[in-house]
């Protein structure tokens, strides 16, 4: 079964298996059966065919109903997400057919910073599992008139939602939430604090590569002081086995990391032969008050990733961002969209773990209903 699971996570492709059953091509695809298709969508999970399920069965170990971070998550939690991201990803065709898996709920959005991928991603990945979203914009709600934080939060929730997917400048927004709310809360960001399905897409996206973070060497580069994403790839690849190294300018990268067992570099060239995984962060301005390095572009002298530097490095290197990227900053062009670059393919995978997580939570947060006496994890 293991070699199953490494062998799935090993394939590139974005399609399904070229084995895979007839009869799931025929439920999946409105025009093969379209009167199939339409009975299915009429029916709960628990009575759905085989076919559509594909053997997808919910774990009897997950109990959360939240995700706030990747710090209390346990490696097989973690794990155990990225297996249900890659089964999805399949039974929805490299996550571009629509499934009924969750049919019937609503995802709201409450974003109040910009986002173009992660608000996306969650929309889609909601859609692809047939259910409906609420879109919600700071500006122009009743926020601009007084409405705290949470009263807006509970007033989106009472229309209805099964969850509540937010981003929000302050740390700890979302652990506020789910203390308050009863749906179902995924931090999609909360200032620099954390970002736990872009850690899950990193990851999901090395394993498929790789088949296995154990005894990797991943360094994320850049950013470290401002970057959610680097807290979340640090605890959640460690957690897996990788070998995580931190690197950056003095001003970027405290030297604190090492206290918690975090290998810390300041100078790219000395680390990049051991590399296995760069993840190239981008240098956050508007989180700044002041410049923590002389010019732009001596710090693309020192870490960007350029054609030298890839000569340098290991043959089988993957190049990762989390977006955006700033060309000519913390990566170049010929990089960038070179053979080594995985970052579409991160983009992809974001679907595919946010679709994961919210099929994860509901059913989580379904058996809570069901049995009010169960203690959910979160």
């Amino acid at each position: 079964m293991k070699a199953n699971v490494e062998d799935s996570f090993r394939k590139r492709s974005l399609g399904p298996p070229r084995d895979r059953p007839n009869r799931l091509r025929c439920c999946q695809r409105k025009h093969h059966c379209p009167l199939t298709l339409a009975v299915l969508d009429l029916l709960p999970f628990s009575t759905m065919s085989n076919a559509v399920q594909h053997d997808l069965t919910f774990p009897k170990s997950w109990c959360r109903r939240h995700l706030l971070d990747l710090e209390s998550l346990s490696a097989e939690e973690i794990s155990t997400l990225l297996d249900i991201a890659q089964q999805l990803k399949e039974m929805t065709q490299g996550c571009r057919h629509k499934i009924s898996l969750l049919a019937g709920k609503t995802c709201a959005n409450l974003f109040f910073e910009n986002s173009t991928r992660t608000r996306n991603s969650f929309s889609l990945a909601a859609k692809r599992l047939g259910a409906d979203t609420v879109e919600f914009s700071s500006v122009g709600s009743s926020v601009a008139k007084g409405e705290t934080f949470v009263d807006t939060a509970k007033t989106i929730e009472a229309m209805g939602v099964e969850w509540v997917v937010t981003r929000h400048g302050t740390p700890g927004t979302p652990h506020l939430l789910s203390r308050e709310l009863d749906c179902c809360v995924l931090n999609a960001g909360d200032g620099p604090h954390g970002h736990p399905t872009q850690g899950l897409l990193d990851m999901l996206t090395i394993k498929q590569h790789r088949g296995d973070i154990r005894g990797l060497t991943v360094a994320l580069v850049g950013d470290i002081a401002h970057s959610r994403t680097a807290r979340s790839n640090i605890w959640g690849l460690s957690k897996l086995g990788a070998h995580v190294i931190i690197c950056g300018p003095p001003t970027l990268v405290s030297p604190r990391w090492s206290e918690l067992g975090f290998e810390v570099a300041h100078h790219l060239d000395d680390i990049l032969p051991r590399c296995d995984v760069l993840n190239l962060l981008r240098i956050q301005f508007e989180r700044q008050r002041a410049r923590p390095f002389p010019s732009v572009h001596e710090y693309a002298a020192l870490y960007a990733m350029n054609g030298a530097r890839m000569r340098k490095a290991k043959d089988d290197i993957l190049i990762m961002a989390p977006g955006p990227i700033n060309r000519g900053v913390e990566i170049t062009p010929e990089v960038a969209d070179g053979p080594h670059s995985v970052i579409l393919e991160q983009v992809n995978n974001g679907i595919a773990v946010r679709m994961a997580a919210l099929w994860l939570l509901s059913g989580a947060n379904d058996r809570v209903k069901a049995n009010p006496k169960s203690s959910p994890a979160d």
